[in-house]
This record gives structure tokens, C-alpha cells and sequence, in this order.
């Protein structure tokens, strides 16, 4: 599982966010999941390009039969912790 960062919008204010991405459930959207609980508990916002980023990845992931979390990394870059 591999983190990243990215700035959501909390009613008109933007903020960082850590995502936490790993194999999503196919079918999914790769944030599906955590986009819901950042909207239901703290308000927040997934921006769509970033939801549109990782989504392509995703799929680009799955035409090449590569891993989704080290094509995020390769992509995007990723702060280990």
C-alpha cells in the first residue's frame, strides 16, 4: 500500500489529503472508497482530475498487466514513511 497526498476542497478551502492506494476492487474506482468517507466524515472533496488521474492509471494498469500501486508511484511519485 502506497500513500499520497494531494489537495481536497473542505467547503472552498483546500487542504492535503493522504490517500492510501493498494489493488483496488475490480470494478471500483481506485478512491471509491475513501473518496465516500472523506465526503461523509470531514466534508472533503476528491478533486475530479485527480479521481480522472488515478482512474487512467488504473486502467492503464490492468491493459498491461502491471501493478496499479507501482504505476501510481512510477507515475506520480510517492513520499515513503
Amino acid at each position: 500500500m502506497k500513500r499520497f497526498t494531494f489537495p481536497c476542497d473542505f467547503g472552498g478551502k483546500k487542504a492535503p489529503f493522504h490517500a492510501y492506494i493498494g489493488n483496488p476492487v475490480p470494478g471500483s474506482h481506485p478512491l471509491k472508497y475513501q473518496a465516500a468517507w472523506l465526503q461523509e466524515e470531514r466534508g472533503g472533496i476528491i478533486p475530479a482530475d485527480v479521481m480522472d488521474s488515478f482512474q487512467k492509471l488504473y486502467e492503464i494498469a490492468k491493459e498491461n498487466g502491471v501493478s496499479f500501486e507501482e504505476l501510481c508511484v512510477h507515475a506520480l511519485g510517492t513520499r515513503q514513511e
